[in-house]
């Protein structure tokens, strides 16, 4: 059990990652007009994965024919979530995204429960999409492209845990910088077809640069101090609380009000997320390109 003395400084680090996580997810959507969803997502993996490769050097121990079947898919549901939420970022607000990407890795958890209370969980969550879809002949102002992309982005999510199981074999800073290398395949190109050279401009590469190290390095780096001070379970729940930071960065940063239905259908879904954490043990952190691990 962590020490007393370092819970309130663990819960610190775990709610400025959240900040940090979602701050950066805001200011990627403030550059949108700049050089779009796809530009974003270019700059996001591009610079991450430049960093990953200068720290891992992964040609020194290159993975095998095995290891390299499970890495592929591994980077590429790494660049199709990224791409995926940005693209739902560019329709719906950043809280509702985040609430719905959340579900990917919650029904992975829930598949691999052999509790039958966890049953709860899975309905609570489902509930809270249901209010968050908008249903035809329901008033409500949400994209319902914006929605399935969020949804597509919780399913690379869940591929993304699965595959990077499969691949944990190999030391986890190889794994990533191999996986976003071929992450990089999916979404650079897109980026680069979107926005050419505009990408290469100093004030957008350095803006890229802020949102690589809000959303990646920085809360990695607060996480990894949170952990020496939290068990599984109450990092797991404190993590669930990421759509309520993200309605909170799209309010502060972004002045996206939500409707009531919708902030009932967020509050259902962390109260799942939380519950299936408490219950399992299973942390439901937002992947991330590790910077060391």
């Amino acid at each position: 059990m962590p020490e007393r003395t370092d819970l309130p400084l663990a819960v610190s680090a775990m709610l400025l990652a959240q900040l940090s996580i979602n701050g950066g997810a805001a200011l990627g959507k403030s550059l949108f007009p700049l050089v779009g969803p796809e530009g974003v997502a270019a700059l996001r993996t591009g610079i991450a994965g430049l960093i990953l490769l200068g720290l891992a050097r992964p040609w020194r121990a290159w993975p095998s024919v095995g290891q390299m079947r499970w890495l592929v898919p591994y980077g590429l549901a790494l660049g199709g979530m990224n791409l995926l939420i940005y693209w739902a970022f560019a329709r719906i607000p950043i809280g509702i995204a985040v609430a719905i990407e959340i579900t990917g890795p919650l029904s992975v958890v829930l598949a691999m429960s052999r509790n039958g209370r966890d049953l709860l969980w899975f309905a609570l969550a489902a509930t809270g999409v249901a209010l968050l879809v908008p249903w035809p002949g329901r008033s409500s102002a949400l994209d319902p492209l914006g929605v399935a992309f969020a949804l597509g982005a919780a399913a690379c999510w869940a591929c993304y845990i699965l595959f990077g199981k499969r691949a944990a074999q190999v030391p986890s800073l190889t794994a990533v910088s191999v996986g976003m290398m071929f992450g990089c395949l999916l979404t650079v190109p897109l980026g680069v077809a979107e926005e050419g050279a505009r990408l290469l401009d100093p004030d957008i590469l350095m803006l890229g640069l802020t949102v690589a190290l809000l959303s990646s390095a920085l809360p990695y780096a607060l996480e990894m101090r949170a952990l020496a001070g939290l068990d599984s379970r109450l990092f797991g729940t404190i993590s669930s609380a990421a759509p309520a930071t993200a309605v909170l960065a799209g309010w502060v940063f972004l002045g996206e009000a939500l409707r009531p239905v919708s902030i009932l259908g967020i509050g259902c879904v962390i109260a799942a997320c939380a519950g299936a954490s408490l219950t399992s043990g299973a942390p439901l952190a937002r992947p991330r390109e590790n910077l060391a691990s």
